[in-house]
């Protein structure tokens, strides 16, 4: 019966040792930067961070709710993909924040244009104001790539 209890105390602190020392490994980020902001390390700011298979792209923003606003916006978003070997059809979850939610909705079709009907799941939520106040668009990704 000692045996036994003393197997198992062993067998606990096996585990309990391989559960802190995987919550000690710190994760593998693949970080992307390009131009302006997104190199002020003041800032903390990264365009955008992949881990394992998976791409998290930091809000983008557009200055109007234009057509040529939105269309560079998510010109922009394809080259941040792009640097990833991955496009919209990766894209799993758009989260767009906009002081103009109808000027949004009647653009849409630029939106269209960039997933080509492979929609991923997306929240559009109308704000008072951005980060940056001038702004009035931003659009954040999380794309999942194939292993």
């Amino acid at each position: 019966m000692k045996r036994l209890q003393l197997a198992l105390m062993m067998v606990c602190l096996l585990a309990i040792q391989q559960i802190s020392t995987a919550q000690q490994a710190p994760i593998q980020k693949e970080k992307f930067h390009f131009g302006g902001v997104e190199q002020d390390s003041a800032s903390g700011y990264a365009q955008a961070i992949k881990v394992d298979n998976v791409i998290y792209i930091s809000g983008t923003v557009a200055l109007d709710i234009t057509p040529a606003g939105i269309k560079n916006l998510y010109t922009t978003l394809q080259k941040t993909l792009a640097h990833y070997g991955a496009g919209f059809q990766h894209v799993v979850k758009e989260n767009l924040y906009t002081t103009d939610i109808e000027a949004m909705k009647s653009h849409n079709e630029i939106r269209k244009v960039f997933y080509k009907n492979d929609f991923p799941a997306a929240t559009w939520i109308q704000i008072s104001r951005l980060f940056m106040p001038y702004a009035k668009l931003e659009i954040e990704l999380i794309a999942h790539l194939p292993k």
